[in-house]
């Protein structure tokens, strides 16, 4: 088991870098779960006629699946203390044609985490995020605030 600790940390470190990909299955899903059901994520022929390049995946989705990234690294999900976005883009997810949409390979998103900032009085880390599709930000001032104690946390 590794521990985390606030003394091990400093302000620029990599924490962490991932990839997540959404096809069209985990945007249906998560409208039936979450009671969103706006045609924007899951028909095409509606998402276009509002202007969109075609269904896109929801905001929230979006925020729920890279807080999970540091939910992982951080090794508690109690340990975030908070966490804040604003979204810059929209993540368009193509319809496989002729095939199962969850089948598909989907859309993938980036996720680093670097150090923002160490607060060793609170025991509290700011990790902030770069979220990108391809070369383009779709999440800016992302940030989690994560609480790890003066000892440190398990991980």
């Amino acid at each position: 088991m590794t521990t985390l600790s606030i003394a091990t940390l400093e302000k620029g470190q990599q924490l962490f870098s991932t990839t997540y990909s959404f096809n069209r299955g985990d945007l249906v899903r998560y409208a039936g779960a979450s009671g969103d059901l706006n045609p924007i994520h899951w028909n095409d022929r509606f998402a276009t006629e509002v202007g969109l390049p075609g269904v896109i995946a929801h905001g929230m989705l979006t925020m729920g699946t890279v807080v999970q990234a540091v939910t992982d690294w951080a090794g508690d999900p109690t340990a975030i203390v908070d966490y804040q976005t604003r979204f810059a883009a929209m993540i368009p997810v193509a319809d496989p044609e002729g095939s199962n949409p969850s089948d598909a390979e989907g859309t993938e998103i980036a996720v680093v985490g670097t150090v923002g900032k160490v607060d060793p009085e609170a025991g509290t880390v700011r990790v902030d995020l770069t979220v990108t599709l391809g070369d383009e930000k779709v999440l800016t001032k992302a940030q989690a605030l994560v609480a790890l104690g003066t000892a440190g946390a398990a991980a």
